[in-house]
C-alpha cells in the first residue's frame, strides 16, 4: 500500500501484486525467446484521418472500473516548458486531451499541478456536454484534488467556479481550519490518517459513482498510483520537441516495482505529434 503524506509521498514495497522487491532489476530476457517483431509505422501513418466520433471510439472506457491517466512529453523526456505542461501540447494533443475529459466521470489532479498550471474550473463545451446527457452521464465530471496538508485556495477557480462540486481527498489528520474553509465550495474525503492512502481514496470516489476516473498529474501523484500499483491505462503525447535540460520526468518520488504495460494504440498527427495508449495486460493472456 502506498500513501501520500505532506509535502512528499512515502511508499511501502509490501503488497504489490508483482511481488518484486525494490531494488529488483527487470529479468533479463530469455535467450530462448525469439525476438518481438519489429514493423515500420512511419513515416508517413497508414489509415484514415479519424474524425471526433472515431477518436471518442479509440478512446472508449472500460466497461469496469478504470484509472487512466494523460500525460504529455517532449521527445527528450521533459514534462514541461519553462514550468509549465501547456508548452509541450499541441492542437493534436489539445483534442485528445478534451475527449478523454469528455469520458471520465471524475478527473484525478494533485494540488500542485493544479496550482502551477492554474487550471480553470472543469467547465466543457456545449458540444462535449450535449454527448455527456446523450450517454446517461453528468453535464461535467466532477474535479477531484489530491491533498495531503490541504494547502488550497478555496477561492481558486477551479474550486470556487466549478460546475459540479469538486471533492478534496485528505487525511483525517489535515488542519482542522483549511478543512472548515474548502467545505465551503468542495466535498472533504479524508482517505487515511497521517498519510493519505490512495488506494482507500479511489475506492471511495467509486463507492460515489465515479467508476472510470482520469487523472491529469503531476509527476509525484503519478509516482504514487505508479507505486500503488493503481494504474490501469496510461495515454502519452510525445510532442515534437526538444526540450533540454532541466525539467523532470512525468513520474516522481521514491522508487517501486517496475509495472509492465501493453501498447495498445498508436496514432499519429502531421506535425510529428505522437498520441500513445498503454494498458495494463490482460491476466488471461499474460498467464
Amino acid at each position: 500500500m502506498v500513501r501520500l503524506s505532506a509535502p512528499y509521498p512515502r511508499s511501502d514495497s509490501t503488497g504489490h501484486r508483482s511481488g518484486r522487491r525494490m531494488t529488483d532489476h527487470p529479468p533479463a530476457p530469455d535467450a530462448r525467446t525469439p525476438d518481438p517483431p519489429v514493423r515500420r509505422f512511419g513515416p508517413q501513418p497508414a489509415g484514415s484521418v479519424l474524425d471526433d466520433p472515431a477518436l471518442i471510439e479509440a478512446y472508449a472506457v472500460a466497461p469496469h472500473d478504470q484509472l487512466r491517466v494523460n500525460f504529455v512529453t517532449s521527445v527528450d523526456g521533459a514534462v514541461a516548458v519553462a514550468g509549465r505542461s501547456a508548452g509541450l501540447s499541441g492542437r493534436a494533443d489539445k483534442r485528445v486531451f478534451g475527449v478523454l475529459r469528455m469520458l471520465c466521470d471524475a478527473l484525478l489532479v494533485g494540488a500542485g499541478t493544479l496550482r502551477q498550471e492554474q487550471y480553470r474550473a472543469l467547465r466543457l463545451d456545449d458540444r462535449r456536454r450535449r454527448w455527456r446527457r446523450q450517454h446517461g452521464l453528468p453535464t461535467h465530471p466532477t474535479l477531484v484534488v489530491v491533498s495531503a496538508s490541504l494547502d488550497l485556495d478555496p477561492d481558486q477557480p477551479a474550486l470556487a467556479d466549478a460546475p459540479t462540486r469538486p471533492i478534496v481527498l485528505t487525511t483525517t489528520d489535515a488542519p482542522a481550519e483549511r478543512r472548515r474553509r474548502l467545505a465551503r465550495v468542495a466535498e472533504i474525503v479524508p482517505a487515511g490518517e497521517r498519510t493519505l492512502d490512495l488506494t482507500a481514496g479511489l475506492s471511495q470516489l467509486r463507492t460515489r459513482g465515479h467508476r472510470r476516473l482520469l487523472c491529469e498529474g503531476g509527476p509525484m501523484l503519478l509516482g504514487s498510483l505508479t507505486a500503488a500499483d493503481l494504474v490501469d491505462e496510461l495515454c502519452l503525447t510525445v510532442s515534437p520537441l526538444l526540450a533540454g535540460a532541466g525539467a523532470g520526468r512525468i513520474s516522481a518520488g521514491p522508487a517501486s516495482p517496475v509495472r509492465q504495460l501493453r501498447l495498445g494504440q498508436v496514432l499519429a498527427a502531421d506535425d510529428g505529434t505522437l498520441l500513445l495508449r498503454y494498458t495494463r495486460p490482460d491476466p488471461t493472456t499474460t498467464g
